[in-house]
C-alpha cells in the first residue's frame, strides 16, 4: 500500500511542483535515449543491407518506411488518443475514468493492427507495386514487409500503444526503456541472423525477423510492467473495468484520429518521394532511402522531446496551471531548436561520410550527399511543425490538429513535391521539405496566437 501511494506522490510530484526544466528532463530525456535507440536499430538494418554492396536490397527495404511507419500510426490512434486523456483526466483527479482510457485503448490497438497485418497479406503485390517496387527489388521489399509488418504488426503497435500510456501517468523511464531495449536486442540479432545463422542471399530475412523478434519482446515487457503496476497506475489491461464515458471515447478520436491521420499523411510523402525518385534510377531511389533514415536523427530527438513535454502540457491545461504550461512551452521548444541547429551543421559538415557508412557505393554515396545537405536545411522547421501538433494534441484540439496536419502535407508538402520536381527535377524533391515547411510553420504559429488569444487569454 506504501509503495502505491509512493508512486502516486511521485506522479504529482513531476507534474505539478517539479521545476519545469527538471520535470521536463525528466519526462523528456528517457523518451530521447529510446528514440534515439529505435533510430538506431531502424538504422542497423540499412547499415547490415548496406554491407552487402547491393543497392536492390537497400531500395527494397526503403521502399517498406512508409508502410512499416503507418503501422506506427496505428499506435498513435490508441496511444495518442488515450495518453493525451489520460494525462487530462489525472489532472483532474479522475483516475477511474483513465484506467477505463487505457483498456479500451489497449484492446483497440490489437485489433486495428491485426487487420492490418491482414490487410497488407492479402494486397501485398499491388501495396508494393504501388510503392515502386520493380522486378529488382520486389522480393525484398515483400520479405522484408512480411516480417516485420504481417508477423510483427501487432506487437509493434502494442509496444508502442503501451509505452504512450504509462508516459502520460509519469512512468517514462518505463516507458524508454521498454523501447530502448527491443532496440539493442534487434541491433544484437541483426548480424548474428543476416551473417551468421541464416545462409547468403536471405539477408533482408535475417534483418527482418530480428526486427519482429525485438519487439515481440518489448510487448512482453510492457506487459509486465503494466502487470506489476496493477493497483498504483491507472494502466491497465483487465476486461473487468467498465466502458468509457461517451465524453471520453469522443476525446480518444478526436485526438487520435487526427494523430494517426497526420502520421499516415507523413508517410504518403514518403511514398511519393520514394515514387518519384524511382523513375530516377535504382541508385538515386536507394540514396533518398539511406537520407530519409539518417535525417531522423534531429527528428527523433524532437519527437522525444514533444512526447516528455506533451503529458506535462497536457496536465497543467487541464488543472488551469497556465503558467507552469507556457513555462514547459518554451522550455521544450528552446530545447528542439538546438538540436536542430546543431544537427543542420554536423550534417552539412559530414554528409560525405554518412553515406559512406551506410553503402560502400560511389554513385549511391554522391547522391546521398547531395539530398542530405539540401534535407537537413529543414530540420528547424520541421521540428516546430511537429511540436505545434504535439502541442494540440495536448490540450485535447485534436481537430486543429488534424487542420494543420492535413495543411501540412495535402496543401503544402505533397504539392510541392510535384511542383519542384516538374521545374528542377530530381534535386526539386529533396528541396520540396524545405519550401513546403516554410508555409506550413507560418499557418502554425498564426493558428496557436488564435487559440492562446481566443482560449488562454480569456481563461
Amino acid at each position: 500500500m506504501s509503495s502505491i501511494s509512493s508512486e502516486k506522490r511521485d506522479t504529482k510530484e513531476i507534474f505539478e511542483n517539479m521545476p519545469v526544466g527538471k520535470a521536463l528532463a525528466a519526462m523528456a530525456v528517457p523518451t530521447v535515449i529510446s528514440q534515439l535507440i529505435v533510430l538506431i536499430y531502424n538504422l542497423a538494418d540499412t547499415f547490415f543491407i548496406g554491407r552487402t554492396n547491393n543497392p536492390a536490397m537497400v531500395a527494397g527495404v526503403s521502399l517498406i518506411l512508409p508502410v512499416f511507419n503507418i503501422s506506427i500510426s496505428l499506435a498513435g490512434l490508441a496511444g495518442t488518443g488515450g495518453s493525451s486523456l489520460i494525462s487530462r483526466l489525472l489532472g483532474t483527479g479522475n483516475e477511474s475514468e483513465a484506467k477505463k482510457t487505457s483498456v479500451f485503448c489497449l484492446y483497440m490497438a490489437a485489433a486495428v493492427s491485426a487487420f492490418f497485418s491482414v490487410v497488407v497479406f492479402i494486397f501485398m503485390r499491388p501495396i508494393l507495386t504501388a510503392l515502386g517496387a520493380g522486378d529488382a527489388t520486389y522480393d525484398f521489399a515483400r520479405q522484408y514487409a512480411f516480417c516485420v509488418i504481417v508477423l510483427g504488426g501487432i506487437p509493434t503497435v502494442l509496444s508502442n500503444t503501451m509505452s504512450m500510456l504509462l508516459r502520460s501517468t509519469g512512468c517514462s523511464r518505463e516507458a524508454g526503456f521498454g523501447i530502448s531495449m527491443g532496440g539493442l536486442v534487434n541491433m544484437a540479432l541483426d548480424p548474428l541472423l543476416m551473417f551468421v545463422i541464416l545462409p547468403s542471399g536471405h539477408e533482408i530475412i535475417g534483418a527482418g525477423t530480428a526486427t519482429f523478434l525485438s519487439n515481440v519482446l518489448s510487448c512482453l515487457y510492457f506487459f509486465t510492467v503494466i502487470y506489476k503496476k496493477r493497483g498504483s497506475n491507472p494502466v491497465t489491461f483487465s476486461p473487468k473495468a467498465r466502458l468509457l464515458r461517451t465524453s471520453s471515447l469522443i476525446s480518444v478520436f478526436g485526438v487520435g484520429i487526427p494523430s494517426a491521420l497526420a502520421t499516415f499523411l507523413f508517410d504518403i510523402d514518403y511514398v511519393v518521394i520514394d515514387k518519384l525518385m524511382s523513375a530516377y534510377g535504382e541508385t538515386a531511389l536507394a540514396a533518398v532511402g539511406i537520407v530519409l533514415k539518417a535525417e531522423r536523427l534531429p527528428l527523433n530527438i524532437g519527437i522525444g522531446i514533444c512526447q516528455g513535454m506533451m503529458p506535462l502540457a497536457a496536465y497543467s491545461y487541464a488543472s488551469k496551471n497556465y503558467d507552469r504550461m507556457k513555462s514547459i512551452i518554451k522550455t521544450s521548444r528552446l530545447w528542439g531548436l538546438l538540436t536542430a541547429l546543431c544537427s543542420v551543421l554536423m550534417y552539412e559538415v559530414c554528409a560525405s561520410f554518412i553515406l559512406r557508412i551506410f553503402i560502400d557505393d560511389a554513385a549511391t554515396s554522391a547522391y546521398g550527399t547531395g539530398f542530405l545537405r539540401i534535407r537537413c536545411l529543414a530540420t528547424p522547421l520541421m521540428f516546430l511543425s511537429f511540436h505545434m501538433v504535439y502541442l494540440f494534441n495536448a490540450f485535447g484540439k485534436g481537430g486543429v490538429a488534424l487542420f494543420l496536419g492535413v495543411a501540412r502535407w495535402m496543401a503544402f508538402n505533397i504539392p510541392m513535391l510535384f511542383i519542384l520536381n516538374k521545374i528542377i527535377g530530381m534535386y526539386g524533391i529533396v528541396w520540396s521539405q524545405f519550401a513546403a515547411d516554410i508555409l506550413t510553420v507560418s499557418l502554425s504559429f498564426f493558428v496557436f496566437f488564435l487559440f492562446e488569444r481566443k482560449e488562454l487569454v480569456r481563461k
